[in-house]
């Protein structure tokens, strides 16, 4: 495997490449998509660039990659954030052009179904980063979790190591996107409880992979983007997150599962488990079934561990994936995870 490159990062006043590779869901909803926009341009000093599917629901894998190729080619565009997720990216890897992407490298932000994008850029030498979307993040009611700003802003600007910081709070409800009367008030929040190790606690450094855990699942099952050779993924740290449609305790731990048969999930020394969406608007849990579901996720990741990699150290509840205030992460950079010390740093 070609060592993996940092590419250069934008500077205030340059273009960003603002692509929906997933699912074009700032023409259904344009209220966090303008706000996004908005914050980007006056708050962060970049120009955002929108391409033809970038607000188009529907659109086709091709027209998709031919979006990501011109965002891609453009010696303008420094850098690329997506919109938001969805659910048929892997769709549209098949249709990469791998050494037009490796000729030009540039920061890409994105998370949830983006990580069939982040695993791509990962075979393909680039480093890039779990985390950062218009509609989430930036496109965030009230105002830009604090913590979501300082981590977004160096990543994007800035190279070197960062400390990430456990959230003393979090949000995990939702209000209706096509309300104006969402984007008016700051989110309910409850305490964030801090982190906790699972494992042998020493200190593990090294390059990061993973992203969505529903996301792996498809890869693993279409076989894309999983490399034959295992030792490639020795002595890095795994990401995993859940999404909003709150897989069941059950089907993490069949995913992990067949990481585990296949002999992959043995390679990772660290995990990060980000801390685990509970509540959707259609599924609108009570505080207390939120915290069964965490608690039986959780023991869904220990069992899989136990069984298949007892020897890797996992920290739970880290802020990232699909989490407010969301942490940065850079897929396929340095990530150093202190367990005894119980301190995350990662290198942007």
């Amino acid at each position: 495997m070609q060592p993996l490159t940092y590419p250069a990062k934008p500077g205030p006043g340059d273009r960003i490449a603002v692509l929906s590779p997933s699912s074009g869901l700032p023409g259904l909803l344009p209220l966090p998509y303008e706000l996004g926009l908005t914050r980007l341009e006056n708050d962060f000093g970049l120009v955002p660039v929108e391409y033809p599917t970038t607000r188009k629901m529907g659109s086709t894998p091709r027209e998709r990659a031919d979006d990501i190729h011109a965002a891609f080619a453009d010696p303008t565009v420094k850098a690329i954030i997506t919109s938001i997720g969805g659910d048929d990216q892997i769709t549209v890897l098949p249709l990469l052009d791998r050494e037009l992407i490796r000729a030009c490298p540039k920061p890409f932000f994105g998370w949830s179904d983006n990580t069939n994008l982040l695993a791509f850029l990962w075979n393909t030498g680039i480093v890039a980063f779990h985390g950062g979307s218009v509609m989430c993040e930036l496109g965030r009611p009230g105002a830009m979790d604090p913590l979501t700003e300082a981590s977004l802003r160096a990543a994007l600007f800035t190279s070197g190591p960062f400390e990430l910081t456990p959230a003393a709070r979090f949000r995990d409800t939702d209000h209706d996107w096509a309300d104006p009367a969402t984007f008016l008030a700051e989110p309910e929040t409850r305490p964030g409880g801090g982190w906790t190790v699972h494992g042998p606690e020493r200190v593990v450094e090294g390059r990061s992979w993973g992203g969505n855990l529903e996301t792996l699942g498809a890869l693993l099952m279409a076989d894309r983007e999983i490399r034959d050779d295992l030792d490639a993924y020795d002595g890095h740290v795994l990401l995993l997150e859940t999404s909003e449609e709150l897989p069941g305790a059950e089907e993490v731990f069949r995913v992990l599962r067949n990481m585990g048969e296949r002999g992959l999930l043995r390679r990772f020394p660290a995990l990060l488990m980000a801390r685990p969406k509970t509540w959707s608007l259609e599924r609108r849990n009570s505080p207390q079934e939120a915290a069964r579901y965490a608690r039986e996720q959780r023991a869904a990741v220990v069992r899989a561990l136990d069984t298949y990699a007892p020897g890797t150290m996992t920290v739970f509840d880290v802020d990232f994936g699909h989490s407010d205030p969301q942490l940065v992460i850079p897929y396929g950079g340095t990530v150093r995870v202190d367990g005894p010390a119980r301190r995350i740093t990662v290198t942007y």
